[in-house]
């Protein structure tokens, strides 16, 4: 562990970390990377640690007392802000971020992403504390090109898609479109943060994330979820194809987004807490432009994948159309691209993603299909048998 130094060179000193959110699918990965290759402790803060366990349990392991686990709700919890006070830097990824939520949950989602932020920022600020605060990508809402005329050319010119953290501009769908809500609360934390920054002197990085996926995103419904919930996209296909059931491609697929792995975005995040000189004052896209594709090619190549990591066969009709009022609900809206401007993260971090789409698909289709596959079999047959 010694001798470990930051990009400017200067010996990296241990530092206690509060981490809001640290049971879920980035806090997880986070926690793992912090505990093997760093010196750091985690308070981790969460109502679930099902994620972390393995981190927690046995008392032989070296970084015992390098984590402690805080089961807290952070919307009426006086304890938060001691444990604030009791790190030098608070990383928040405490968020309702699932699309088939924001429609249904409107108010629940505007809560989570903003009113439960405020007195995390407010703590921080208060007490001279350093703050990483996990943001979206859908704060830029929709792309200046899906307004232009469908045969455009200048649909083609990158000017008009690529989102670039300090000039594209956040344009969202009309009020009545209620999948917005979580972009607009995502966005009005990030400007009360900047403003605490400006006029408080607040020590801020916001993380923009675009689409990060691999093991332990989201649930698989009935098994280590909800058995009626919709989680999002990576997970609602994997759901899917365990089951041997049709994808269901809203709109048709025809959004395009980027994916990227989970373990390139951690190697940036930590190069974010190590890094305080380089990252404050920032935010940072953390995605890969490399990784483009349609919602339906993202389809088709899981069902590929999953074939390949499975030894099953595909099925006959491996996709169906569905509309997005029948997925979702009334109130549905979408942005048409997702592809991150990677200049600001590159040029203060030195940061780039390495891994491709089909070697990220592979290692999580992997991990769902050993994860999962023998509990689905169990429960479609106790439910055949019923």
């Amino acid at each position: 562990m010694g001798g470990r130094v930051d990009l400017d060179g200067n010996q990296i000193k241990p530092i206690t970390i509060c981490m809001i959110g640290a049971g879920g699918f980035i806090g997880s990965h986070l926690c793992e990377k912090l505990m093997s290759e760093t010196p750091h402790k985690v308070l981790a803060v969460d109502v679930y640690n099902d994620k972390i366990k393995h981190l927690l349990e046995p008392a032989t392991l070296v970084w015992a007392d390098r984590i402690q686990f805080h089961r807290i709700n952070i919307k009426n919890d006086s304890r938060l802000e001691g444990l604030i006070k009791m790190a030098d830097l608070t990383i928040n990824l405490a968020a309702i971020c699932t699309p088939a939520d924001y429609n249904t949950r409107p108010l629940d989602t505007i809560y989570s992403n903003f009113i439960d932020a405020l007195p995390v920022v407010k703590y921080c600020s208060e007490n001279g504390k350093r703050l990483i605060h996990f943001s979206t990508c859908e704060v830029y809402g929709k792309t200046i090109g899906a307004f232009l005329p469908k045969d455009s050319p200048l649909r083609q010119d990158p000017a008009y898609y690529v989102l670039k953290e300090d000039e594209s501009p956040c344009i969202f769908g009309p009020i009545e479109k209620q999948r917005w809500s979580y972009a607009c609360a995502k966005q009005l934390i990030e400007r009360l943060i900047y403003a605490e920054g400006a006029e408080n002197g607040l020590e801020f990085t916001i993380v923009r994330p675009f689409n990060w996926i691999g093991p332990r995103m989201d649930f698989i419904p009935g098994i280590d979820g909800p058995s009626e919930g919709v989680p999002r996209v990576l997970a609602c296909f994997s759901n899917n194809l365990l089951r041997r059931e049709p994808l269901k491609l809203v709109d048709g697929g025809e959004s395009q987004r980027t994916f990227i792995y989970i373990k390139d975005a951690i190697e940036a995040v930590l190069l974010m807490i190590e890094n305080p000189a380089r990252a404050n004052g920032h935010t940072f896209n953390v995605g890969n432009p490399n990784n483009e594709v349609t919602v339906r090619q993202l389809a088709e190549m899981m069902t590929q994948v999953y074939s390949k990591v499975s030894g099953e066969s595909s099925i006959e009709t491996p996709t169906i159309d569905v509309s997005s009022i029948e997925f979702y609900g009334e109130g549905y809206d979408d942005s048409d691209k997702r592809i991150p401007d990677m200049t600001i993260i590159n040029k203060q971090l030195g940061w780039n993603p390495k891994t491709s789409l089909w070697d990220l698909l592979e290692s999580t289709l992997t991990y769902q299909h050993r994860t999962y596959a023998e509990a689905i079999k169990q429960a479609m047959s106790k439910t055949a048998a019923n």
